[in-house]
């Protein structure tokens, strides 16, 4: 590729900045857009050529703004809460992207936008192109492998969380005693963990088994946008709400800084597990 010229729309969290990185170390040029609240401009300075700040509904300033600076290929990399759909001001091209709409689920919004950039030449990039290294292998990922009770709430936990993902709703499921405690919608995976432990912290006294946590990805998983993505957060949620077990998707799954978070499970006997 002559002009290699990457647009990183970048969201909340270290994934994007680890994507700017990822990218200038194999040559290309970054062009870095942060959702305002979401990214800082400064996290991007070593990797990234120019940057800007834009609102969450601004299409056309997006766009624009990867044009003037050359962009032929894009990335959405991080989180930006889908609830902020309800609050965002939209430029006259992202009214009319809404107003095509039959729902405003995740996947309905961003395949949307993705439309938008390629009328204007801009292909958009795997959300794994420059973090292959981050997906999660398959196997017991702890020092701690899940118990035989445990595994049962996983194996069930996996069949609900792939229901909600193929419908697009949430991607995490919160369980104990092999029932469920709490499922993802807008409120991301964090809010998701936090509700299940109030539940089970209010029944501990007639629940016998530890609080188990699944991640997956949806079953036709779009790599464009919106991957799993685990980290020390997530773990340091789990131990607040009194989790002992975090089973994910192997190769589906993004888990940054892998070490600490392994570090910090194995201390506090949480077991990891990549399905």
């Amino acid at each position: 590729m002559m002009n290699k010229i990457l647009g990183i729309i970048a969201g909340e969290g270290k994934y994007p900045v680890l994507t700017a990185k990822g990218a200038a170390e194999e040559g290309w040029q970054v062009i870095v857009a942060c959702v305002k609240g979401n990214a800082a401009e400064s996290d991007f300075k070593p990797y990234a050529k120019v940057t800007n700040t834009l609102k969450i509904g601004q299409l056309s300033k997006c766009i624009e703004f990867f044009k003037q600076n050359g962009v032929t290929h894009a990335i959405m990399a991080g989180r930006v809460k889908h609830i902020n759909i309800f609050s965002l001001i939209p430029d006259m091209r992202m009214a009319k992207v809404l107003a095509t709409l039959r729902d405003k689920r995740a996947e309905s919004l961003l395949n949307a936008a993705i439309a938008e950039f390629k009328k204007d030449d801009i292909e958009m990039l795997s959300s794994f192109s420059f973090l292959k290294n981050c997906a999660v292998k398959e196997g017991v990922l702890t020092k701690r492998a899940p118990s035989e009770e445990e595994k049962l709430n996983i194996n069930l936990g996996i069949k609900i969380a792939h229901t909600l993902a193929d419908l697009d709703i949430g991607l995490t499921v919160v369980l104990s005693d092999k029932a469920v405690l709490a499922v993802e919608a807008m409120e991301g995976t964090d809010e998701c963990i936090k509700r299940g432990g109030e539940i089970y912290k209010t029944a501990k006294s007639t629940i016998k088994n530890p609080l188990v946590v699944v991640k997956v990805a949806r079953p036709k998983q779009d790599e464009r946008f919106d991957l799993p993505v685990i980290g020390k957060g997530t773990i340091k949620t789990m131990l607040k709400a009194g989790a002992d077990v975090l089973a994910v998707e192997a190769g589906k799954t993004v888990i940054l800084d892998i070490e600490e978070v392994i570090e910090i499970a194995n201390k506090n006997n949480i077991s990891i597990i990549a399905l």
